[in-house]
């Protein structure tokens, strides 16, 4: 039988204006620190967004937003100072609460045999099917 592993992950969702706390689920963040495993899916429906929150947001921005956070999850240089802490930091730093335009669920855990193949499922079941 194979193992089972702790995961966390949290939801990716863009707030375009946060005094309203309305958001679109665009990706998925999953930590799971037995298999070294910190990655983020991002899929942003541009039109989608554009119709959810009119015309004043900027979607480069936007896009640029998201990446930072698959750059720092990546852990390179490329990911800056966060992108060199340790994978447990960046995923506590990446889900910290924030009021900004991009902002993450709260953490839920789980078991896994596969993060990857965990991560895969939850970004198909989160941001997907939920659109």
């Amino acid at each position: 039988m194979p193992a089972s592993h702790l995961f966390e992950y949290a939801v990716l969702r863009v707030v375009p204006r946060v005094e309203r706390e309305e958001f679109l689920n665009v990706g998925v963040i999953l930590y799971c620190g037995s298999q070294g495993f910190l990655q983020a899916t991002c899929e942003l429906d541009e039109a989608r967004l554009a119709a959810f929150a009119g015309a004043h947001l900027d979607l480069p921005d936007v896009r640029a937003r998201l990446r930072a956070f698959e750059r720092i999850c990546g852990g390179r240089a490329t990911g800056g100072p966060i992108g060199q802490l340790p994978i447990a930091s960046r995923f506590r730093w990446l889900t910290a609460q924030r009021s900004t335009i991009i902002q993450t669920s709260a953490v839920h855990p789980g078991l896994c045999e596969d993060a990857a193949a965990t991560l895969a499922r939850l970004h198909l079941q989160l941001v997907i099917i939920s659109n």
